[in-house]
């Protein structure tokens, strides 16, 4: 499995792009372990990098974020030993730390050596992804199971489209630091060709457990143009724009264009 990585790599020059791939392509193990460990039959798949490996988001992604959907046969301690044990046979040297401390349970994948045997870093450095579970999730989200092909095969329980852009929206809103990936995916959904609008019921139910003032979420679009006028659009393309497969589309990340998006 590591030569496949090393294969894939090889042919690229840019160091970028040589870190998306690598990163992508270890998510994409962790996914499959997850997938033969059946934890998708009480997890699903959420966030940006959900975004990207089910609807091809044209932009790479950093952590695994999952909803807990059901506490039956809930192990992450089981799967976590399955996948440093898959790592293992991969021929990948790996270190894993998990918490459950708090209702998002967390830890680190960390991949030992493998920067240096790409040429990216020093050959002791490690490589990271962070993965979080959250235990208590918003009622609301509507889910979905399909099977992706991306580096390796595998069943993927989801949120639904409108689902994630619920999710999203409240990540972008409730954050109180600037991430331009957020704007990147909300502007996304705002231009698909079929109309996408969010899960309001996930939405409200998210704002009211993270907000003791929570707005309402059939606002959506009024409370993202407010949040508009206040956003630093070059520091928000610069966070992005590493991640960006064309990096081309940073000239589409306007205001002019955001706005209109969201008529």
């Amino acid at each position: 499995m590591k030569e496949q990585l090393l294969t894939l790599t090889s042919q690229l020059k840019n160091p970028h792009d040589k870190l998306n791939v690598m990163r992508e392509y270890l998510q994409a193990f962790l996914l499959r372990s997850f997938h033969e460990s059946e934890a998708f039959n009480c997890l699903s798949f959420v966030g940006g990098t959900a975004l990207r490996f089910l609807y091809s988001l044209p932009r790479f992604s950093e952590d695994l974020d999952f909803s807990l959907e059901s506490k039956k046969n809930y192990d992450s301690e089981k799967w976590l030993t399955k996948l440093k044990r898959d790592l293992g046979f991969a021929r990948f040297d790996a270190e894993i730390t998990w918490s459950t401390k708090t209702n998002v349970h967390n830890g680190w994948i960390k991949i030992i050596n493998i920067m240096g045997e790409l040429g990216l870093g020093q050959s002791n450095q490690k490589f990271s992804i962070k993965v979080e579970i959250d235990t208590n999730p918003p009622a609301g989200a509507v889910l979905e199971r399909q099977v992706v092909n991306k580096y390796f095969m595998m069943a993927i329980t989801h949120h639904d489209l409108p689902s994630l852009m619920a999710g999203k929206i409240h990540a972008l809103t409730s954050r109180t630091y600037l991430k331009g990936r957020d704007y990147y995916d909300l502007f996304w959904y705002l231009t698909q060709p079929q109309a996408i609008q969010p899960n309001l019921k996930l939405l409200q139910n998210a704002l009211k457990q993270s907000q003791a003032n929570p707005w309402e979420a059939k606002n959506w679009k009024e409370v993202l143009t407010q949040k508009m006028q206040t956003i630093n659009w070059q520091q928000m393309i610069k966070d992005v724009e590493p991640f960006l497969e064309r990096s081309q589309d940073k000239s589409l990340l306007t205001k002019e264009f955001f706005m209109q998006a969201l008529k």
